[in-house]
């Protein structure tokens, strides 16, 4: 029986390890047209004008405490940057982007990963009210034609381009940047001039930084946020000073032990990317805490460099994506010494990006009561880069339950009748006031009450007790119709799949868009599969042999066999999957930023593995469903 098919786990009676959180009180407004207006009955506290005032704040009272850390480059130790070390050099930089003459018409656009440099420039950005511009560096290091870079640039207008290594990011530099002033802090790139980012350190002060921090205010434009743009040009999300501030007040207050002890966390999340950006590390600087930057990824081949900071840096916090978890997993297991400093002070998992499958969120339960003899509470919620990014989450042990939560403090959610679905909306301080020169979307993008349309779906988690909350019913553009006509819950069959799968699958991809019947693309996890292959050399087999394993196949089938009984007809039940030996990847599209799998885009570069899984005679590497009859007490165990 596969932990993801547990009816009840004896694990999750173990009591969490105590710590203090927000209010789980709420008011609920039913309405006549069917909508519901919900609103948390904690108030939101008052938060600061404008977010550099914390890193002021904290450079006055714990000058010496590192803000940010990161490996040398030898990797042999960390190396700080403190919080006053870090407020004299966003002072500089922020004379020298004013000398510049940066403002709204001329922002700062940063196109290199995270780094020292990246946040004091960001941080500068934000203390003297000149907007800045995080950009995935895939836009200047994969691309051949630069086109979604170069859509940037026209939109935006820098007035001044940042990348750590000029030689790296040259060619982009010179193509779509041939004329605006550049900054670097390693190699100079070619064929064209570039200040040094040491050099502009150097700046030296006069009253101008502090007379602009004094101007800055809530409706101050503090960074643009753009979306991936995947379904169309890509989208400017406007964070004021207000949606910085606000939000990371409404952290602080749901998860209310963080203003009993700094934060401390390891984080791989990208800054272009707001989870990791503004989430992340605006709850290291706005809790007075400590950024460790780590320099893996969320990926079996990659975790690694993941690994060895943790077996160093014990976390307060651990906020990471599904994929993330599921590869740091057999690490944890196998690595006592690892195991034992990451569950030393660890008070909280946060997952996001994706739903967690329940084998993962069992073995993180497992390991902490095997390891502290509780467990740590994992929970989260649901948001959006338009919606701060946290407009709401659980403040609660869900017990293994993917659920949206209740608003956070100042929010208002609500939740109305589109289609067959029920559309989640928010209101509040933390909610963009648009995208960036795109008024035509931003007024698409709201309603008549004002309240921003994210696109996401909800069910309430007990419909005779709304005021418990809501779960998360999928996106509703990811939904689709088969040829009959009826809707298929991506999400919900998704994340069905990946616990019939479990262990061994690292996700699911479903298709059947316009089709007769659903099937499904799966990545296997191939290490875990390994133990399936019933062979002694199992270890030197590469990843085709492993997927095309008698053993590996049969586990497949058995589940897919399983899954065919689900009842609720077509749309609730795969007829036919395809494993993959090839994984998705963040290089090719497949994984965001954030190391979640990208439906559309799988299903766009494997189109040809889509047509050959409805192929009028199946082919042989595709695993057909056989239904059969199933004994109640096995029925009653399908997802």
């Amino acid at each position: 029986m596969n932990a993801g098919q547990l009816s009840h786990d004896p694990l999750m009676d173990v009591p969490f390890r105590p710590l203090r959180l927000g209010g789980t009180k709420a008011t609920v407004e039913r309405r006549p047209d069917g909508s519901v207006v919900y609103e948390l009955s904690e108030a939101l506290n008052s938060y600061p004008l404008r977010l550099t005032e914390r890193l002021v704040r904290w450079a006055t009272v714990t000058p010496d405490r590192p803000l940010l850390a990161r490996r040398t480059a030898d990797g042999a130790r960390w190396e700080h940057l403190t919080y006053r070390q870090a407020l004299d050099g966003a002072r500089a930089l922020g004379e020298a982007l004013l000398a510049l003459g940066l403002s709204p018409d001329r922002p700062l656009m940063i196109l290199s990963e995270r780094g020292f440099e990246h946040a004091l420039l960001a941080l500068a950005a934000l203390h003297v009210g000149v907007p800045y511009v995080p950009v995935t560096s895939a836009y200047s290091l994969l691309s051949e034609d630069f086109s979604k870079l170069k859509y940037l640039a026209a939109v935006c207008t820098p007035g001044l381009v940042f990348a750590d290594d000029g030689a790296l990011y040259g060619r982009a530099l010179r193509e779509v940047f041939g004329e605006v002033e550049c900054l670097v802090s390693g190699n100079l790139p070619e064929g064209r001039t570039a200040s040094l980012f040491s050099d502009w350190l150097a700046t030296p002060l006069t009253a101008a930084v502090d007379d602009a921090f004094a101007n800055v205010g809530p409706d101050t434009v503090g960074k643009i946020m753009f979306t991936s743009g995947t379904t169309g040009a890509p989208k400017g999300v406007i964070y004021s000073q207000r949606m910085l501030c606000s939000n990371r007040q409404q952290v602080a207050q749901t998860f209310a032990f963080l203003q009993d002890t700094p934060p401390i966390l390891v984080d791989w999340l990208p800054w272009h990317h707001t989870f990791g950006g503004t989430h992340n590390f605006g709850m290291a600087l706005y809790g007075g805490g400590t950024y460790y930057l780590d320099p893996g990824k969320p990926t079996p081949e990659q975790i690694g460099p993941t690994v060895d900071a943790l077996r160093e840096i014990a976390p307060v916090i651990y906020l990471n994506t599904p994929q993330g978890l599921a590869a740091l997993l057999p690490h944890l297991r196998e690595d006592e010494t690892l195991r034992r400093n990451f569950f030393s002070k660890l008070a909280l998992i946060y997952y996001g990006g994706a739903s967690l499958p329940e084998y993962i969120w069992a073995a993180f339960d497992e390991l902490a009561v095997k390891t502290i003899g509780q467990r740590v509470l994992i929970m989260s919620g649901l948001g959006g880069t338009e919606a701060g990014p946290t407009p709401m989450s659980a403040a609660w042990d869900p017990r293994r339950e993917v659920i949206a939560g209740l608003p956070v403090p100042g929010v208002k959610v609500k939740v109305v009748p589109v289609g067959s679905k029920m559309e989640i909306r928010y209101a509040g301080d933390c909610v963009t006031p648009g995208y960036w020169k795109d008024s035509e979307r931003t007024a698409a993008s709201f309603d008549e009450e004002g309240y921003f349309c994210s696109g996401d779906a909800g069910a309430f988690i007990d419909p005779l007790h709304l005021e418990l909350g809501l779960r998360f019913d999928g996106r509703l553009a990811e939904n689709f119709k088969l040829s009959s006509g009826t809707w298929v819950n991506v999400a919900e069959l998704r994340l069905a799949a990946l616990n019939a799968f479990s262990p061994y699958a690292r996700d699911v991809v479903i298709a059947g868009h316009d089709r007769d019947f659903l099937t499904a693309l799966v990545f296997p996890d191939l290490e875990a599969c390994r133990a399936l292959c019933g062979d002694t050399i199992g270890r030197a087999l590469d990843a085709e042999k492993i997927v095309a394993s008698a053993g590996v196949r049969e586990h497949f089938q058995r589940e897919l066999d399983m899954l065919a009984t689900r009842s609720g007809g077509s749309s609730s039940r795969i007829e036919r999957i395809a494993l993959e030996s090839v994984q998705p990847t963040l290089d090719n599209g497949e994984l965001s930023a954030k190391g979640a799998i990208s439906q559309a885009n799988v299903l766009a570069q494997r189109c040809a593995v889509v047509a050959e899984l409805y192929e009028a005679v199946p082919t042989p590497r595709t695993l057909v469903a056989r239904r059969r009859a199933v004994p109640a007490s096995a029925a009653s165990r399908t997802p």
